[in-house]
């Protein structure tokens, strides 16, 4: 077998592959789809560390996608990081962020939190391109009907894009499960229709049966996600990745909340683009 010759093929293959990995193999593939700048930058010895498994389970990992090594598969992340000194300086920030959190007075957490968005947002950047944002657009604006569904941490984000979405005329349903009506708030999609759900680590248990009915259904699923491989994206047709920033336990949502603002108003101006068209 041989081994990716560029980050992107290796996360390629390791989506292809993933399902078969075992548990602590799966547990390393999470962190190198989640940390490919970190990958590329600490020593094994760190890496191992952060990741919660031995050293030896990374180089083994290493050689299950074809490398003579763990530092072989570095080497591609680090060269993609040579034309990309945003991503170095992201990650360098971030770590010095991480370091100077603790022991900071109370008066001065509200410039920890902006930081820390900041820092989420220029992420984003970097974690969904164009590319994705034009796909998402273009699954809602094929979907008869767009189902929108979040819970608990992810439920601030999925009502806003729900109302977002009703605001600019597209037929939207708000899946939000009240009295424990998910599966029949869900009954009526259909191939024709769009999910989207939304779910962040620990992921909602009732966002993954939504995901798992819609699939059932031959509903087309979009999920706004923290992981490529998360239970909810696994099973999406298409996947916006978005990472918040973590302050003091505290997980943000501005990222997130961003992405959905966006995913609406690029629905909208393309919508206002067709109309004129048709108009003309």
């Amino acid at each position: 077998m041989s081994p990716p010759t560029t980050a992107a093929e290796l996360r390629e293959a390791i989506l292809e592959q993933y399902d078969g990995l075992s548990k602590r193999l799966q547990q390393i593939a999470r962190y190198v789809l989640d940390e490919p700048d970190e990958l590329a930058l600490e020593t094994l010895a760190v890496i191992a560390e952060r990741s919660g498994v031995q050293p030896s389970a990374i180089v083994r990992f290493a050689k299950f996608f074809g490398f003579e090594g763990a530092s072989q598969m570095q080497r591609i992340f680090r060269d993609g990081l040579v034309s990309s000194h945003a991503a170095l300086g992201y990650n360098e920030r971030v770590r010095k962020f991480a370091k100077n959190v603790n022991g900071t007075k109370a008066d001065d957490i509200l410039g920890e939190f902006i930081e820390g968005n900041v820092l989420a947002l220029q992420s984003l950047k970097q974690t969904v391109t164009s590319d994705d944002i034009r796909r998402a657009v273009r699954l809602v604006q094929d979907a008869e009907t767009v189902f929108v569904a979040g819970f608990r941490r992810s439920f601030p984000v999925s009502s806003y894009l729900a109302y977002s979405l009703q605001q600019t005329g597209k037929r939207t349903v708000f899946v939000s499960g009240v009295g424990g009506m998910t599966r029949q708030q869900l009954q009526t999609a259909s191939n024709r229709d769009l999910l989207v759900a939304v779910s962040f680590s620990p992921y909602a248990q009732e966002a993954v049966e939504c995901a798992e009915l819609a699939v059932e259904r031959g509903v087309p699923i979009l999920s706004i996600a923290d992981s490529p491989v998360s239970p909810i994206a696994k099973l999406a047709d298409s996947t916006l990745q978005v990472r918040e920033s973590e302050i003091r336990t505290f997980r943000t949502l501005s990222a997130s909340l961003c992405l959905a603002q966006a995913l609406a108003i690029g629905f909208a101006f393309e919508s206002s683009k067709r109309k004129r068209v048709r108009g003309s």
